[in-house]
Formats: C-alpha cells, structure tokens, sequence
C-alpha cells in the first residue's frame, strides 16, 4: 500500500485548506484523515466508507468536509474556518478490504491566530 498525501501549509485563522490523498495497492474499504500534536495521541478527524458514508470528529463538525474518488482510490479534505487548534500533522489513513490500517506520512497544518 502506498499513500501520497498533498496539500497542507500555513493558513490564518478562519481560512481555508484542502489536504488531498492518492492511494494505490489495494482496495480500500475506508479512508480518511487523523491528526496528531505533539504530546497527544493520534486522533480521528474524518473518515469516509467506500459507500460515502461519513464520519467526523465532534471538533470539526460543520466546518470539515470529506469525499473520496473510488476510480482514482484518492480522498480528499476540505478544511473551512480553520483554527489554531486545528495546527497539526495531518496523517492519510486507509483500511484495506482485509481490515489491514495504514497511514501516509503526514502533512504539517499549522494555523496561525
């Protein structure tokens, strides 16, 4: 499995970003996003089925939104009125048709106030 995350960078508070992820080597019954800071566990952000079905972490409800291109295997996050809070290392994350987890290699979002 291998996963090519894009996007990320330095944003002002209230902006927006939009994280993309290109997976290859299986077939993925689940992709999405989690975010770790230092100090904290990795924590899910978003996550989406290969049915469209979509689940969100309560901090970015309303303002995160996730879709995903099942012919290209890649998913995508659009992040809207971002906050300092939300500065992170952004992690691709993919669970193939086996159940098997994998992460990319993340990707540095960094809110300023």
């Amino acid at each position: 499995v291998q996963l090519q995350a894009s996007g990320g960078g330095l944003v002002q508070a209230g902006g927006s970003l939009r994280l993309s992820c290109a997976a290859s080597g299986s077939i993925f019954s689940l992709m999405g996003w989690h975010r770790q800071t230092p100090g904290k566990q990795r924590e899910l952000v978003a996550t989406i089925t290969s049915a469209d079905i979509t689940e969100y972490a309560d901090s970015v409800k309303g303002r995160f939104s996730i879709s995903r291109d099942n012919a290209k295997n890649t998913v995508n996050l659009h992040m809207n009125t971002l906050k300092p809070e939300d500065t992170a290392v952004y992690f691709c994350y993919v669970r193939t048709r086996f159940g098997i987890p994998r992460w990319g290699q993340g990707t540095q979002v960094t809110v300023s106030s």
